[in-house]
C-alpha cells in the first residue's frame, strides 16, 4: 500500500539515463495499469504526479500535506493492525501469491492448500466468529500460522 505526498513524483527514469528499469519496474507496471500507459511511462520517463498516480491507481492515498504523510500511513496501518494477525497473514500470501503466480485459480489453491486448516482451527478464527455472533469486538490473539 502506498500513501503519496501531495508533491511526490513516481516514474522510471532509467531510459533517459541510456539503462533501463531492471528491478522489475516495467513488468509490474504493465500489471498494475496496461501495456500502453506502462509503455508510455517507462519509454518516454515521463514523471506522474501523486494525483496522476491515484488516477492510475498506484497510489492509495494521498495525504494532505508533506508533513501528514506518516500519519495517513498509521492511519491505514491501524486499520490493519485491528483484523486477525492470521486473516492478516494469509490474506496477504494471497494477495501475494496472485501477483507472482498471474492466476486466481491457482493462487487461490496453493494459499488454501498452505493455510485453510491452520486457519480454520485456530483461536482467532473461533474467536472472530464468536465475536461476530455476540455482536462484540474480538480479542485477537498473537498468531500461531
Amino acid at each position: 500500500m502506498v500513501v503519496a505526498s501531495p508533491t511526490a513524483t513516481f516514474g522510471l527514469p532509467e531510459a533517459l539515463r541510456g539503462i533501463y528499469a531492471a528491478a522489475g519496474g516495467p513488468a509490474r507496471l504493465v500489471r498494475n495499469v496496461g501495456l500502453p500507459i506502462a509503455s508510455e511511462i517507462a519509454l518516454t520517463g515521463r514523471q506522474l504526479t501523486a494525483q496522476e498516480a491515484r488516477d492510475l491507481h498506484l497510489v492509495n492515498k494521498i495525504s494532505p500535506s508533506p508533513d501528514t504523510v506518516v500519519d495517513e500511513a498509521i492511519k491505514l496501518a491501524n486499520g490493519i493492525a485491528n483484523i486477525s494477525p492470521d486473516s492478516a497473514i494469509v490474506t496477504r500470501a494471497s494477495l501475494r501469491e496472485a501477483w507472482e503466480t498471474s492466476s486466481v485459480e491457482r493462487a487461490t489453491e496453493l494459499v488454501h492448500q498452505r493455510f485453510n486448516e491452520a486457519l480454520l482451527r485456530g483461536e482467532n478464527a473461533k474467536e472472530g466468529l464468536a465475536a461476530f455472533a455476540q455482536k462484540r469486538k474480538p480479542q485477537w490473539r498473537p498468531s500461531k500460522l
